[in-house]
């Protein structure tokens, strides 16, 4: 996983701030240097954000403080730019990656106005209420396993009108939305378990294991969203989640195999893989 880039919004991604950090003197004395030598490669970048952030000296010290000691900048920040828009996160909360926007758009060319929208193992709930922003009104409901990330989804959903639910994939839903689901983003855990401690000391550390870890495949819970998805998703709805390259065929296989008709897109600029399901209109 390639360092990730500040967290300002990803229609400007270095943001206003950032921006000018190559002709702005630095403000908090060995702040960059600091950032730097914790071996942040945006140091500038983030500098700025965190002086745009902070509210004092006092704070701004203090936020310099944790993020030179491993947090993640946008727990830090206590915000993630995803999809144009700031997306609140916290600790122990799965960070949206900038990849993950290409699964939200082509879940936008799918979703008509009214539609019915689940973001399953939600996180911070970024990718239904990015959804939310750029395909009109629609009926969204998002569901976490974490505690830690329904309340931060309750903050990003609420604005879409959605709601969020807490809970076991499917077990966490209204059962009225069995059989009428159109779109299911469900931006599962797809690093096999034995390459989780590969990942950068930010996921590794601080994100929920439950959010990284796939199974020995990395495809365990993609397999339980595909065998229940055809029972709740409407006829002619559709299933996309984002799994690596070199996992795709095996998550075809996984849509396939419970009468799902599959494909997959791919974005060589994101590096970005989805495979998509769809509901036969005729049945399940």
């Amino acid at each position: 996983m390639p360092a990730r880039h500040p967290a300002a919004p990803s229609s400007d991604p270095a943001g206003p701030a950032a921006s000018a950090a190559s002709s702005t003197p630095d403000p908090f004395p060995g702040l960059v240097a600091r950032l730097r030598a914790a071996g942040c490669v945006f140091a500038e970048d983030e500098a700025q954000l965190l002086l745009a952030t902070a509210r004092t000296p006092a704070e701004l010290a203090a936020m310099a403080g944790r993020r030179a000691a491993g947090l993640p900048l946008e727990h830090v920040l206590g915000w993630a730019g995803f999809c144009g828009h700031r997306m609140r996160v916290g600790p122990g909360v799965f960070v949206p990656r900038r990849r993950s926007e290409f699964l939200v758009h082509q879940a936008a060319r799918r979703t008509r106005p009214g539609a019915v929208v689940v973001d399953l193992c939600c996180g911070s709930g970024a990718l239904g209420a990015a959804l939310a922003a750029c395909a009109g009104p629609i009926e969204l409901h998002a569901a976490d396993i974490d505690p830690a990330a329904v309340r931060c989804a309750r903050a990003n959903v609420a604005a879409a009108g959605g709601h969020v639910h807490e809970g076991d994939l499917f077990a966490a839903l209204p059962r009225e939305l069995c059989g009428r689901i159109d779109v299911l983003l469900a931006n599962v855990p797809y690093v096999p378990t034995q390459e989780v401690g590969l990942l950068p000391p930010e996921a590794r550390d601080h994100e929920p294991r439950v959010a990284l870890d796939g199974g020995a495949d990395g495809l365990d819970v993609l397999r339980r969203v595909a065998e229940a998805a055809p029972r709740w998703l409407a006829p002619g709805g559709v299933l996309l989640s984002e799994t690596s390259r070199r996992q795709a065929p095996a998550a075809l296989r996984a849509l396939t195999g419970h009468g799902l008709r599959a494909r997959t897109e791919h974005c060589a600029e994101r590096a970005a893989t989805v495979v998509l399901g769809t509901r036969p209109a005729g049945g399940a």
